[in-house]
């Protein structure tokens, strides 16, 4: 560069992989950083574990050494592509161009390398790029099928930004950035990475060695670990810069590489050698005494441990969580987890749940290597007991000050993207779903899943997109080896045999007659054995209740229900009422309040000295105000006196709560299952006179008449095809016949039976057949529907059976992360407050954000700040054009 040369700055010299944003002259050289990764890829398939869920994807007992390596070589050239002059000039300053020369264009280094692979592309750079790599003579070598493996493989390393390389981009067509630029040559350069290769993994060329694996979920699972190889790698705090050439970087990489690996828990050598045997089961669970498992707890524990699916269906409060914490206790001793990912249907579950499995892990692991179980929650940054909270530049302040090993184990807390890689874990089945789906970063974490058992809670509650969502996790998972446990109140067979089957790939799906699906044993751990669905029974939990069902037809005579809750309140008892909307609900709490004097003052429900409900739409920090004040109202250990609690289906899971009077809207019956098993769900002797036998209102519409929802276009408190929450009439109209023919439900002799006949399709089409043609009219729109929902999951799942190279099209994400998030459970988005408001509960919380559903939103915007204005204990809001308010009642709009 003439004159300018000698002082010129390193990073227009030198090949650069990271710069420092603040100060550009900060850099790490391109071939220390593919070091880094290459080292990082190799620590992890250093884990046995990781390295066997691998192998399995190629139908593998176990991976040799040079596959291994050769892994390793592809992970390392995985930014391979940043030997472009146009990505170095992206930190350049004008100063930096030699005089009388234009500053190259800027580009990336992923997609510019397209024209390169396209034999019709840029061949004048290819013509030099692959034999300069050593692709010719060596690499091309590596596989039986012509180098199309090798290559699949390479488009997978370059994808590992967290999404599928398309080979068909041609919007960049530059072959000027391959070209020297001053110092920089990249034709040299890249013949000085493939030496370098060469000499970092010398066992990948070993003429003799077996070729690639060439199956396409082999591929998959590469890109999940190159990912997150590069994850690790480019962390700063592991892996410092370096402007200067060293030949012998590679020891250096290796070394920081196996402590980054251990110091984030993956390395598990030193916790298994200080791991003894499981505790007994009451020290596990903190249980006084010498206590007994019960039998579905004990059941679960004996269904042999390398069953890949378990399905456990048992009542509501049965300690179905006792059962799965203990099963993967004993899989952890024979070492075939490593950890443990819960996943829950809500934010709400994730986070009561998180405390206990804490608990739990004090008790299993003790000494220095205790892992910290994070809170999987976006927008929680906990690890065990410990809470973080965001600084800029990625960093995280938690508020124990911890030292350097201790925040190193909680790396896998700071970021959503990192929870699964956790080794153990609890949050939402969302974020578990997210390594199913066409969003960044989904293939790692799958790789990540893959080592851990994961346990899905409440599979009963999943809608057609979700199943079939979950079906491709499931099927990932378990193609990788991988185990997982299911867990339900009850199941509907056709739902239990879905699941069973489906991960497994068979294509016929096989069926039971009604009879033969009541008459099932229950409760009961199901396997699949010898192709066919294996049903274990687990005989009685000691946990007997007959309860009272009556159906009203009162669900819109708010004063009428008020007065009801009011009445059994006064006697002393604790009544949930449990509505299916959030408007519902505040409706009857606003009639429950009218109607209330000042000597029902106590009765109500109150948090702060506030009368108020529960639900989802409240902040974060006044949810969990409300969830504490819930349990100790109506917790095992809750007061003596009347009290009413009102809510959602937030009450309905999760939360240890038990009523004497369960007063509920119609829904389906595993739903109305879930809710009474909040009811006398604890043994106690202090019931009030007249609510000594568990009695439950289900609330239905006038006449018990459901056929006008047919043609309703009223959200219809949620029941209608229009208001979703639950859709199918057919399954409603069931469980509404049930109420009729079965004023006492015995729980749970009769929970087989009651789900059967309102979820199995001979049951379902009985009903049609005999309602008429708007009935039938009906069952085809959720066919229809359904039909429709599980093309919509299947176009937005990763195809793992698809190639990189030879079916790139089909492996390309053709969706945007934000319409695939939005179809999942939970589709709210935060809005942030500024400045951020008081809590209506008079706390010291300030909120600073609200998580609002994407459909309040004004079409195609994009969250933006709201500015509050005070109103009436709390504050409104424009979003467009609603007003929305924030107050004791929590979110609304008007």
């Amino acid at each position: 560069m003439g004159d300018r040369v000698a002082g010129a700055p390193a990073y227009t010299r030198r090949f650069w992989a990271k710069a420092d944003r603040q100060a550009p002259d900060r850099i790490h050289l391109l071939e220390h950083h593919l070091a880094d990764v290459g080292a990082c890829f190799e620590a992890l398939l250093d884990q046995p574990t990781i390295r066997r869920r691998l192998a399995r994807t190629a139908c593998l007992d176990q991976l040799d050494d040079a596959t291994a390596a050769r892994l390793a070589v592809f992970a390392a050239l995985h930014d391979i592509g940043k030997v472009n002059v146009g990505f170095q000039a992206r930190i350049w300053r004008k100063t930096d161009i030699p005089m009388g020369q234009l500053i190259p264009c800027r580009t990336g280094h992923t997609a510019d390398l397209v024209p390169v692979l396209d034999p019709y592309g840029d061949t004048e750079t290819a013509a030099w790029f692959f034999p300069a790599l050593g692709w010719v003579d060596d690499v091309l070598e590596w596989d039986d099928k012509g180098g199309v493996t090798a290559c699949a493989l390479f488009v997978a390393a370059l994808s590992h930004h967290g999404e599928p390389l398309n080979l068909h981009d041609d919007r960049q067509r530059n072959p000027r950035v391959w070209r020297s630029f001053g110092k920089l040559d990249p034709h040299r350069y890249v013949a000085r990475i493939g030496k370098l290769v060469r000499e970092w993994f010398p066992a990948a060329f070993d003429s003799g060695a077996p070729p690639l694996p060439s199956e396409p979920a082999f591929q998959h699972m590469f890109l999940g670990l190159c990912n997150w190889a590069d994850w690790i790698g480019s962390d700063e705090d592991w892996f410092p810069y370096c402007d200067r050439p060293d030949d012998n970087y590679i020891a250096t990489a290796r070394e920081r590489a196996k402590r980054a690996v251990k110091s984030i828990g993956l390395n598990l050598s030193d916790q298994r050698n200080d791991f003894a045997d499981v505790p007994g089961f009451g020290e596990l669970f903190d249980i006084p005494g010498a206590p007994t498992p019960n039998a579905i707890q004990e059941t679960a524990q004996r269904t042999p441990l390398d069953q890949q699916l378990v399905i456990i269906e048992s009542e509501t409060g049965s300690g179905k969580t006792e059962a799965a914490l203990w099963r993967f206790a004993k899989m952890y001793e024979r070492q075939l987890v490593d950890g443990l990912y819960f996943a829950l249907p809500t934010r709400a579950a994730a986070v009561q749940l998180h405390r206990r499995v804490t608990s739990f892990i004090l008790n299993m692991l003790s000494g220095d290597y205790q892992p910290e179980p994070v809170l999987a929650v976006p927008g929680y940054v906990r690890a065990g007991d410990f809470a973080g909270r965001h600084l800029p530049d990625y960093k995280v302040l938690w508020d124990d000050h911890p030292n350097d090993a201790t925040r190193n184990r909680r790396w896998a807390a700071e970021s959503a993207k990192r929870f699964l890689a956790a080794q153990i874990a609890v949050g939402t089945v969302d974020q578990a779903m997210l390594g199913a789906l066409q969003v960044k970063n989904a293939h790692m974490r799958a790789a990540c899943l893959a080592r851990n058992l994961l346990v899905v809670d409440e599979v009963h509650a999943s809608d057609t997109y979700m199943s079939v969502v979950l079906e491709q996790l499931l099927a990932a998972h378990l193609g990788a080896g991988g185990y997982a446990l299911l867990m339900s109140a009850t199941l509907g067979s056709a739902a239990r045999l879905r699941w069973l089957f489906r991960p497994g790939r068979t294509n016929e799906l096989p069926s039971l007659a009604l009879n033969d699906a009541i008459n099932t044993a229950y409760p009961a751990v199901t396997t699949l054995g010898d192709g066919r669905e294996a049903v274990l029974a687990a005989g009685e939990n000691d946990q007997h209740k007959e309860v009272q069902i009556t159906a009203r037809p009162e669900m819109h005579e708010f004063a009428s229900v008020a007065q009801r809750a009011l009445t059994a309140a006064r006697a002393g008892a604790k009544v949930l009422v449990v509505r299916n909307t959030v408007d519902y609900a505040i409706n009857i709490q606003e009639a429950i309040e009218e109607l209330a004097g000042p000597a029902d003052a106590g009765l109500l429900f109150t948090v702060c000295g506030k009368r108020t409900l529960h639900h989802g739409r409240f902040a974060a920090a006044d949810r969990r105000l409300l969830d504490a004040e819930v349990e100790r109202q109506l917790g095992k250990q809750r007061p003596a006196g009347g009290h009413i609690v009102v809510g959602t289906q937030t009450l309905e899971q999760s939360l240890d709560i038990d009523a004497d009077l369960l007063i509920t809207d119609l829904c389906p019956v595993d739903v109305l299952l879930q809710r009474i098993g909040r009811l006398h769900r604890h043994e106690r002797h202090d019931r009030p006179p007249g609510y000594t036998t568990p009695a439950c209102t289900v609330l239905t519409p006038p006449d018990n008449d459901l056929s006008p929802l047919l043609k309703s276009g009223q959200n219809a408190n949620g029941l209608g095809p229009h208001g979703h929450v639950y859709g199918s009439l057919q399954i409603l109209e069931a469980t509404q016949r049930l109420i009729a023919e079965h004023p006492a439900w015995r729980i749970p002799e009769m929970n087989r039976e009651l789900v059967e006949q309102a979820t199995h399709p001979q049951a379902l089409d009985d009903i049609t057949q005999e309602m008429g043609e708007d009935w039938q009219a009906h069952a085809l729109a959720i066919q229809g529907g359904d039909i429709g929902d599980g093309q919509t999951a299947r176009g937005v799942t990763i195809r793992r059976n698809g190639s990189f190279f030879t079916d790139n099209r089909d492996v390309v994400f053709v969706s945007s992360d934000e319409n695939i998030r939005t179809r999942l459970g939970d589709d709210r988005v935060d809005v942030a407050l500024d400045p951020p408001q008081p809590s209506p509960f008079d706390g010291p919380q300030q909120i600073d954000k609200l998580a609002v559903s994407v459909r309040w939103l004004p079409p195609g915007r994009e969250p933006e700040p709201v500015a509050p204005a005070p109103a009436d204990d709390g504050f409104e809001f424009a979003l467009g054009e609603r007003r929305c308010r924030y107050d004791r009642r929590g979110l609304r709009r008007f």
